[in-house]
């Protein structure tokens, strides 16, 4: 098993930045892909970034690109998400995932490890 705790929410005015971290225990970090999702008020969980076992390879959800940054450290078992220029429509429970497996980045049903969370509130 695996276990995921995110931190690193909370309230911010637009425009603002803020930094999640996502620490693994339980299993080798390195052996995990790792992504973030988001689950808006009253809307569906929706993919966020993910990053590759190495940390070589990254993908941004059209939505955050060039205001999110995803990384990873092995050595530290953590997932970060650096977020920038955040807007009021960014706010959301922040989710980090990882898997064991190879498969669609996006796809949530993919992931079979999940933490419980974390508020970002973007003030307008």
């Amino acid at each position: 098993q695996v276990q995921l705790v995110e931190s690193g929410g909370g309230l911010v005015q637009t425009g603002g930045s803020l930094s999640l971290s996502c620490v693994a225990s339980g299993r080798t970090f390195s052996n995990l892909e790792m992504a973030w999702f988001r689950q808006g008020p009253g809307k569906e969980r929706e993919f966020v970034a993910f990053i590759s076992r190495s940390g070589g390879s990254t993908y941004v959800a059209d939505s955050v690109k060039g205001r999110f940054t995803i990384s990873r450290d092995n050595v530290k078992n953590t997932m970060y998400l650096q977020m920038s220029s955040l807007k009021p429509e960014d706010t959301a429970v922040f989710y980090c995932a990882g898997r064991s497996f190879t498969g669609d980045y996006a796809y949530k049903r993919s992931y079979n490890y999940w933490g419980q969370g974390t508020q970002v509130t973007v003030s307008s």
